[in-house]
């Protein structure tokens, strides 16, 4: 089963916007989303030429677009920030750096405001 695990759980949390989310499951459903993507692109390329690339990805991170946002949201939870923070990606350059440092940054150790810990080492 391996990491996969992680990707699937998040997209069975569509849109579920409470709760915590540890760093594995944050990062893993990323890199899902980045190999999935580019399959996306490439079987569009094959299909429709060229262009069929852009128009793959794109449709398919428009359809991860929801459980996208709720796993960072989720992830903010676990480092006891607020949703709001994600609207630091209206900030050119500097907004996702900032939000970079944060998804990188380890949970509050122990129950926060958002519930238990889940996804890390000792945690639930």
């Amino acid at each position: 089963m391996g990491h996969l695990h992680w990707y699937r759980d998040v997209l069975s949390k569509y849109a579920v916007f409470g709760g915590r989310a540890g760093r594995p499951e944050f990062w893993w459903f990323q890199f899902g989303n980045i190999v999935v993507g580019l399959a996306a692109g490439g079987v569009a390329a094959i299909a429709f030429g060229a262009s069929g690339f852009s128009a793959g990805t794109e449709l398919y991170f428009l359809a991860v677009l929801l459980p996208t946002l709720a796993v960072e949201v989720r992830r903010l939870h676990d480092i006891d920030r607020t949703a709001w923070w994600v609207l630091l990606t209206l900030i050119p350059f500097l907004g996702p750096v900032v939000l970079l440092v944060f998804f990188l940054l380890p949970g509050t150790p122990g129950p926060n405001r958002y519930g238990e810990p889940v996804g890390e080492p000792g945690g639930a």
